[in-house]
């Protein structure tokens, strides 16, 4: 199904159960540089732009709800603040979130002291090992889950957790973690990922599976027509993160 068969009296019916308000709500994490950039008052990047378009479509004005974590993001969508939410899919988020296909592929990555003995990924899962990290991000879920012998140390943010306590490793996305480092060559990066974040829309599991199916079909849609890359381009963020 393509949005394109979607008549008009479709179309109201879907943007009355997904802004029931009559205003589209979008919930955006401004704590993800590659998504989000500038300020809450004006925010800019792929997320607003794919937010401002969906309601473009459904004919509906836009609200931004800005945060500075995905799990504020998360939660604003799962106690009614928000109608739209952009996140990584994750099994802990889908009982409550139906997601689209991803439109966006990034990298969590680790960065370890310059001097530091561990080399590779698997390194990092060793007992002794402390793994700073954003509490609520995708990679906290992903990490928590994934490793047996390390320990996840949660805060405000991932790398600067790692430094402050003096941990042996950081885990973060790749584009701020690579700049990061550029930034201070006592830090280097582990080559090598150990996960992909699968960045996709999503609004809550009650809403209509045809409001669902609907932007489902439109994220398809803008990821084949050219709308997600250049939205990526726009913001300076790389194009070929674009999901396949």
């Amino acid at each position: 199904m393509t949005t394109k068969h979607h008549d008009r009296h479709d179309l109201a019916a879907i943007a009355a159960d997904l802004a029931p308000t009559g205003v589209l709500r979008a919930s955006i994490n401004l704590g993800n540089p590659v998504l989000a950039q500038g300020t809450p008052e004006a925010p800019a990047g792929i997320t607003v732009d794919l937010a401002r378009e969906i309601g473009r479509r459904l004919g509906l004005p836009v609200e931004t709800l800005c945060f500075d974590a995905a799990r504020k993001s998360f939660e604003a969508m799962t106690d009614g603040r928000a109608d739209l939410c952009f996140l990584a899919v994750d099994p802990a988020r889908e009982k409550e979130v139906a997601f689209t296909a991803p439109y966006v592929v990034i990298e969590g990555v680790y960065a370890v002291p310059r001097d530091s003995p561990l080399t590779t990924v698997e390194d990092i899962d060793t007992p002794g090992v402390r793994v700073g990290v954003k509490q609520g991000s995708a990679y906290d879920l992903h990490l928590t889950r994934a490793l047996a012998h390390a320990t996840v140390v949660r805060g405000a943010e991932g790398v600067d957790t790692f430094r402050t306590l003096d941990l042996e490793a950081g885990a973060g996305i790749r584009q701020p973690m690579a700049a990061y480092v550029a930034a201070h060559p006592e830090v280097r990066l582990i080559d090598g990922r150990f996960m992909e974040i699968r960045q996709a829309v999503g609004t809550t599991t009650d809403r209509a599976p045809e409001t669902v199916a609907y932007l489902r079909s439109l994220i398809e849609e803008l990821k084949r027509n050219g709308f997600v890359a250049d939205a990526l381009r726009r913001s300076d963020q790389d194009p070929a993160l674009v999901a396949p």
